[in-house]
């Protein structure tokens, strides 16, 4: 593996900048998962809340989201832990878990009811920009603010041609299947219920679907609409998979 002009070698990996393929099935060979998934208890999965870049973004992101939005973010920081530690090992320990919180902690910034109208730009375009912005003006080096925008940018880039970043794949596996119950087995049941327990979605199937039919509203030409104009929301409003959990903490 070669550097880049702006990243070294241990950047590229620490950042997950590595190229993988954008399609989450053939990531998963086909397959439910790849190595069968282990129970975690949500105290055992760690936050990086010391660095404090991720202090920080954490309280922007408290202050500016919604308390659906917010819980959906630290759920997707658990999935994807998650999916880190049983599907892919050899990434462990190298991913830097201040990057993937970041990401988590800014994928839906764009959502917000001010931001929608900030800007004709679709909700992860500007989610990215804000998140570049942001991160870079607390400090973080250039390797890790463009990683989190770039994979913020392409979290609904979902797709079966091309690459994408690990990072950027790996928020996709943990968006869709917080958001739609897609690759329902690759997190075990224990883990799905202590963090939907820990972070309760209020509702979140339909808070979701609402967005997007409002993005779809204000901006018709939403890059969310490549996912399907009924196709997604619908999907997102009749998540079998968290059903069960959507009612909790209302």
């Amino acid at each position: 593996m070669s550097s880049t002009p702006a990243a070294s070698v241990d950047d590229i990996v620490k950042h997950g900048w590595d190229a993988v393929p954008v399609d989450g099935n053939a990531i998963l060979n086909g397959r439910p998962y790849i190595h069968k998934p282990s129970p975690l208890n949500v105290k055992d999965i760690p936050f990086p809340s010391e660095d404090p870049i991720v202090a920080k973004v954490q309280d922007y992101a408290k202050k500016h989201l919604i308390e659906q939005t917010y819980n959906h973010s630290m759920r997707v920081y658990h999935w994807g832990y998650s999916i880190l530690k049983d599907q892919f090992p050899e990434q462990f320990g190298k991913l830097s878990l201040a990057t993937w919180a970041l990401t988590c902690l800014l994928h839906d910034i764009g959502t917000t009811h001010d931001n929608l109208r900030a800007t004709l730009l679709s909700f992860e375009f500007y989610g990215g920009i804000l998140a570049l912005n942001l991160t870079k003006e607390l400090g973080a080096p250039q390797a890790q603010s463009e990683a989190v925008a770039e994979a913020i940018i392409r979290h609904q880039d979902l797709g079966t041609v091309g690459k994408i970043t690990f990072l950027g794949q790996l928020i996709q596996l943990a968006t869709v299947y917080d958001n739609m119950g897609i690759n329902p087995r690759i997190v075990d049941e224990a883990t799905r219920t202590g963090v939907n327990e820990a972070f309760p979605r209020m509702g979140w199937s339909g808070c979701f679907a609402g967005t997007i039919r409002e993005e779809n509203g204000l901006k018709p030409w939403a890059h969310t609409t490549h996912l399907g104009e009924e196709d997604f929301p619908e999907g997102v409003k009749n998540n079998e998979l968290m059903e069960p959990y959507d009612s909790w903490g209302l």
